[in-house]
């Protein structure tokens, strides 16, 4: 992993750049991404040139300042939450606009329609709303990582005869642990993240269940199981701090 930087015009940004091992039949190609915290990822394949890399970003320069530009834009225009409609909230890696909706006759829900969480509600008052929204997060929460644990338990063979149990927990700094009995402890949070970084939470945990440190046999397994987990994990680090406080 290194740091770099790039000048377009009068404007200069950083970018990291994660060195990613070769996928199986296929070659890989550098990849630009930028994350809802501005910051710049480059993932590029294992021994390709600085000078490639640079050429790659300075293609791409004009479309990373045009984007940067929009983050620090809406960055400048976001208020502490007020559980209002118009408001952005993120699922699965995607922002969805708020839309509450007073609804005094009607039980209180929230469904996800047409590119909007929806929110009907008696009592439209901030801390109402944001209970609301909240049980539904945890809820959808439930069943995607349960549903996340299946598809990789197929890959994992120490556990595939003993699934271990997920436990919800709402936590300020951690996305994943494992407890003492085995279980594995998913920040609620997490559901707000894209599936890839679900996944690599899971199976990081899932590793811990064979290896109970972060030793280099730990990392080891985890690249053999997930080549692009540092690429993933920088992601979800660069989203943690809107996802976590959201």
């Amino acid at each position: 992993m290194s740091q770099l930087k790039c000048r377009y015009g009068d404007y200069e940004f950083h970018y990291k750049v994660i060195y990613l091992p070769p996928r199986e039949k296929q070659r890989r190609k550098i990849a630009i991404h930028i994350h809802p915290n501005g910051s710049v990822q480059v993932d590029a394949p294992e021994g390709t040139e600085a000078t490639d890399i640079r050429q790659a970003v300075g293609k791409r320069a004009r479309w990373v300042v045009k984007h940067l530009a929009e983050i620090r834009q809406r960055q400048r225009e976001v208020l502490a939450r007020r559980y209002i409609s118009g408001e952005s909230h993120f699922y699965l890696g995607r922002r969805y606009m708020l839309k509450v909706n007073h609804a005094p006759r009607l039980a209180a829900e929230v469904k996800l329609l047409r590119g909007c969480l929806k929110v009907s509600t008696p009592n439209k008052s901030p801390d109402a709303v944001k209970e609301l929204l909240w049980e539904w997060y945890k809820a959808h929460a439930k069943t995607t990582f349960r549903r996340r644990l299946d598809l990789l338990i197929e890959q994992v063979p120490w556990v595939r005869e003993s699934p271990p149990k997920v436990r919800l927990l709402t936590m300020k700094r951690q996305w994943g642990s494992c407890s003492p009995k085995g279980d594995i402890i998913l920040n609620s949070h997490l559901v707000k993240a894209p599936c890839d970084c679900i996944d690599y939470v899971i199976m990081h945990e899932l590793c811990h269940l064979r290896e109970h440190n972060h030793s280099q046999n730990f990392y080891r397994l985890l690249g053999l199981l997930m080549p692009e987990w540092q690429s993933v994990k920088a992601k979800l680090d660069n989203m943690s701090e809107i996802l976590l406080n959201q």
